[in-house]
């Protein structure tokens, strides 16, 4: 599935633009279920000495399928293609990887 398919079926299922305080919930929904997965990253860390074979990858797409309708929906909000975020996004990297700075900090290196 392409990005901006996926982003176009999220919609169908979102609230209005024009709900009120709509972008506090995505961003809220988008936090939250980061802190789910990342809930249950802590128990493997805990409870599985740190062995992420033994994650419930069943599970953990939910998760990411979860935090990608906020990421979907938020970016539509304001006007934002997944398709034109993800081409942006590769491109920084490959220009960091080619300066040899995809470590470090700091968005602007």
């Amino acid at each position: 599935m392409r990005m901006n398919d996926y982003q176009q079926a999220a919609l169908r299922t979102a609230a209005p633009r024009d709900k009120h305080n709509e972008v506090f919930h995505l961003l809220l929904g988008l936090v939250g279920e980061t802190g789910e997965i990342a809930e249950k990253a802590k128990k493997i860390v805990r409870d599985r000495d740190s062995d992420f074979t033994r994650w419930d990858t069943s599970d953990l797409t939910k998760e990411l399928g979860d935090a990608l309708w906020y990421l979907a929906v938020l970016a539509d909000h304001f006007d934002l293609s997944l398709d034109d975020i993800a081409a942006q996004n590769i491109a920084k990297l490959a220009d960091r990887q080619s300066r040899g700075v995809l470590g470090g900090s700091g968005d602007d290196r």
